[in-house]
């Protein structure tokens, strides 16, 4: 019979009982999400990574206060997105995301080689795309369309109501021209990706952080 998964919320209620390595399992599961979420607020590809790891830390340390009133995945991409503002606003650099205002398709069976390349191509026009919209769009974007969040779920996420991400979304698709918008809507799922090397990395990184923090306790 098959294993069912641990929820993310049994993984968190392990960990809480010292089975630490298995924080792991949500970083695994989280990462590419966390990347996006990331990339929307920091273009700056070499900042990302590291974000992403104090964004992991700060969530370990402070696991006891989930409550569980939101998913967890909820509330892990909020604490990145305060981390990644955080780095912003030292740069001097920040816009406040509360100023921001489908390309997801449905799956057509096992794509050939060439449909696999053709559909890179595409993804790297998408991501062109939203490296230009204004960053609070580019979160809108990224969150909902790209990384497939809910409307209830991405608003919770940036701290506004469905209607006023709904607003913003439309605003945001409008700022992609039409024509990139209709060769885009079968690779979305495909820009943005977060390669196995750099999840390793990520999560070696993270445990490194976590041992030390606790060697200091």
């Amino acid at each position: 019979m098959a294993l069912i998964p641990l929820s993310d919320e049994e993984v968190v209620e392990r960990v809480l009982a010292g089975e630490t390595a298995l924080y792991e399992v949500v970083m695994r599961r989280h990462n590419q999400r966390l990347y996006r979420t990331i990339r929307a607020i920091l273009k700056d590809e070499s900042e990302v990574e590291e974000v992403m790891q104090q964004a992991y830390v700060a969530a370990y340390c402070n696991l006891k206060q989930f409550a569980g009133d939101a998913k967890f995945s909820t509330w892990l991409t909020r604490i990145a997105i305060n981390e990644a503002l955080g780095r912003q606003r030292r740069q001097a650099r920040f816009t406040p995301i509360e100023d921001i205002p489908q390309l997801r398709s449905e799956p057509m069976g096992d794509p050939s080689p060439e449909e696999n390349t053709s559909r890179r191509e595409l993804a790297g026009i998408l991501e062109q795309a939203i490296d230009a919209l204004p960053e609070s769009y580019r979160s809108v974007i990224m969150l909902r369309e790209v990384e497939g969040m809910t409307t209830s779920e991405a608003a919770e996420v940036l701290g506004v109501s469905d209607d006023a991400l709904k607003m913003r979304l439309h605003r945001a698709k409008e700022l992609l021209r039409d024509s990139v918008n209709q060769r885009v809507q079968s690779c979305s799922a495909d820009a943005f990706p977060f390669y196995a090397p750099r999840c390793d990395r990520v999560v070696a990184e993270v445990f490194t952080r976590i041992r030390a923090l606790e060697r200091a306790e």
